[in-house]
């Protein structure tokens, strides 16, 4: 039988047996508190989440009604019209029969919106269910009697209009003024009395879709505007209607409807489209937003010839600032900066907030050197003017790198690796400067071909080095597992930052040779401290894309070495970054899932810190997530840090998985992160990175003072 983890990680195209969506926090909260029946639903249609009313309608828990789908309270008429409606990446308006927990089918109006992302791709659908029972069993009465169907309609909570066209009168409910706030003396009965009201910018689409039913081409009329209220706000409205009377040509006579509030709908349509699009604590366009817009504008400069810039932007000496003053007055900082910056810009330039103290500018058109120049001074020159924070001053200063479209690159990755490159040589030359990208910078680029070249005399000649790093059982406070890691001590340079020469080794494809010749080492130690120690020790191993890509058997071979050692599946754990997730394609999959049939475990590492770790631990089997150091250093009571690690370990266990905390350096993150259920921690505050002699007396000693 398989776990619920493992049955969820495949996808399937029928109605039943899709994986639920763990939504965040927030988008959770926004979810339940929405009085309609709001549901998402992946691309293909299959059932993904659902608000806490649709629940309580059902009568199922979120679990089991994902897993049985729409045929759990749809009947199969409906469940046909919704099959129609998926393929045609339209939004939908329909009327269904729902059943309810206590098995009555009621009339409700389907809508939904399919979600794209920035290339027009379907990334799933988000739609409601508006009880309309009450208003289908009344439309049968409507040629019989006003009186009787207007009451009807009133009673769902709608507002009932009522437009005789011939005689350009048209009447509205009680109701439909108490929606807006106006009192009837206050309102003429014309049908422009509520058009005048009606948004400009919805004011083509409400005509429109009017006179499409007008002329017989659409069986109702349905339309979605904003309507402006008494007290000055705009509300969004749902405005269904039929025409129920026409005369011997054709005309229409007589128009009915009524209009639905979905302003908290829209609101929440607004916030989640939001949350994807902008950095959340200074508003600024985020990353993904950004390559949006570049995408868009190297297409129209490639069509019109001209040139435009990418500048990444560093905040010198912002750590210090948010070490001493605190984190509030560091994000207080970053507002600060993010106003300066855009306040530098002109009205069409676009300024992103790539993480931390990074923000990325794109101008377009520029004319040259002389007017990207006069922009970069006069930023340079308002972030270095004193930051006032709450009672505090600070001092901060901006390091801008440069790089041009086309001269520098014709795609986005490459505009952005140069300006990269041209940012380091400003910090380098000292900060509060610019720098552009120069083929300069390709002498750089030979050095770290030196250096790959002095990495592979020391992987020949065995000098690199395997240490381990302790990781702890919080609620026990012992070592239970290491992860092991890789050290370069060069001849001539000394110690060889991981940084550094990890990329290398990625770049060069020697990565391969270094991470084999890891795993056989970590191997070979967490068989003897299993025989010797601990049976149940776990070594940890980093696995780059890079040994996913080169080879698909590759996986056999660690599988090999692991049952020739003895050892079961689970002595050793990969840790994989969402890197290979986002890129790794078919063969990098199929090959997690033989490690994961094989029994060892996989670790995702520095979760938090992509923007798509959420998706991934829907369709990949992952037993740990590490929470990235970045959360773990802003830790303190009630901080949105805080917060987030919660949310995450919350999840988390309710897929199954174990948390690992990353870089904890101090008593108060390790006691925070106990106090909300953390299960491991790792960081200098347990121990360094140390020689797998120095990790065996740490062991020993452990074993010792528990026997």
């Amino acid at each position: 039988m398989q776990s619920p983890r493992e049955s969820s990680s495949h996808a399937t195209p029928t109605p039943a047996g899709a994986a639920s969506v763990k939504l965040p926090a927030l988008a959770r909260q926004w979810l339940d508190q929405l009085p309609e029946l709001v549901w998402l639903a992946h691309a293909q249609g299959q059932l993904s989440a659902c608000s806490a009313p649709l629940l309580a309608y059902v009568g199922l828990p979120e679990r089991e009604l994902v897993a049985q789908g729409w045929r759990s309270f749809m009947p199969a008429e409906e469940l046909a019209t919704l099959a129609q409606a998926w393929p045609t990446r339209q939004a939908i308006s329909v009327d269904l029969r729902l059943r309810n927990a206590q098995g009555e089918l009621r009339w409700h109006l389907c809508l939904a919106r399919p979600l794209l992302d920035a290339d027009g791709s379907l990334q799933g659908w988000m739609g409601s269910f508006v009880d309309i029972d009450a208003r289908k069993r009344s439309e049968t009465l409507l040629r019989e009697t006003d009186a009787v169907w207007k009451l009807a309609l009133e009673s769902t909570g709608d507002g009932v209009w009522d437009w005789r066209i011939d005689e350009d009168i048209e009447t509205f409910s009680p109701r439909y003024l108490q929606m807006y706030g106006y009192d009837p003396e206050e309102i003429a009965e014309r049908p422009d009395a509520f058009d005048r009201l009606t948004h400009p910018d919805d004011v083509p689409g409400m005509e429109r879709d009017r006179q499409e039913h007008f002329d017989g081409r659409t069986p109702a009329y349905v339309n979605e505007h904003r309507v402006r209220c008494k007290d000055g706000s705009w509300k969004w409205v749902l405005s269904r209607g039929m025409v129920i009377a026409r005369d011997e040509l054709g005309r229409p006579l007589r128009m009915v409807g009524t209009h639905t509030d979905i302003t908290a709908r829209k609101e929440a349509e607004v916030l989640i489209w939001q949350q994807a699009n902008f950095d959340a604590l200074t508003g600024l366009p985020n990353r993904r937003m950004l390559r949006d817009r570049l995408e868009r504008e190297i297409r129209r400069a490639r069509e019109h010839r001209t040139q435009l810039a990418v500048l990444f932007i560093d905040l010198d000496h912002f750590k210090e600032v948010n070490d001493t003053l605190g984190h509030g007055k560091g994000d207080l900082l970053l507002q600060q900066a993010a106003q300066r910056i855009r306040d530098s810009l002109r009205p069409a330039d676009v300024v992103a907030r790539m993480g931390g103290d990074e923000f990325t500018v794109l101008l377009s058109p520029v004319g040259g050197h002389g007017e990207i120049e006069a922009i970069v001074q006069l930023l340079i020159e308002r972030v270095a003017s004193p930051f006032r924070l709450e009672g505090e001053r600070a001092f901060v200063s901006a390091s801008v790198g440069i790089s041009l479209f086309p001269d520098d690159g014709d795609h986005i990755e490459a505009l952005f690796k140069h300006a990269d490159q041209a940012l380091y040589v400003a910090k380098d030359a000292g900060r509060n400067r610019y720098a552009y990208f120069t083929p300069a910078l390709q002498r750089a680029a030979q050095n770290r071909m030196r250096l790959g070249n002095d990495l592979r005399d020391a992987l020949a000649a065995e000098s690199l080095q395997v240490v381990y790093q302790p990781i702890v059982d919080l609620r026990r406070g012992h070592v239970c597992k290491a992860e092991a890691l890789v050290r370069w001590h060069h001849v001539e340079r000394g110690p060889v930052s991981p940084a550094e020469f990890i990329p290398i080794a990625e770049s060069s494809g020697l990565i391969l040779e270094i991470g084999e010749w890891v795993f056989r080492q970590a191997v070979r130690d967490v068989q003897h401290w299993r025989a010797e120690i601990d049976e149940h020790f776990q070594v940890s191993v980093n696995k780059s894309p890079v040994q996913f890509h080169s080879e698909a058997g590759m996986h056999t071979r660690w599988l090999r070495q692991i049952v020739e050692a003895g050892l079961p599946g689970d002595a050793v754990s990969l840790e994989i970054t969402e890197g290979l997730l986002l890129e790794g394609g078919d063969s990098a999959s199929q090959q997690l899932m033989a490690l994961r049939r094989a029994g060892l475990s996989v670790a995702l590492d520095d979760f938090g810190t992509g923007y798509s770790s959420l998706s991934y631990l829907q369709h990949y089997e992952i037993d740990c997530i590490k929470i990235d150091r970045a959360f773990v250093h802003e830790l303190e009571p009630g901080s949105k840090a805080l917060a987030l690690c919660k949310a995450i370990i919350t999840m988390a266990h309710e897929l199954g998985m174990s948390v690992v905390a990353e870089g904890v350096e101090t008593a108060h993150q390790r006691d925070l992160l106990a106090s909300i259920g953390c299960d491991m921690g790792q960081g200098f505050f347990f121990a360094r990175p140390m020689p797998a002699e120095a990790l065996e007396a740490v062991l020993r000693q452990q074993r010792r003072s528990t026997t």
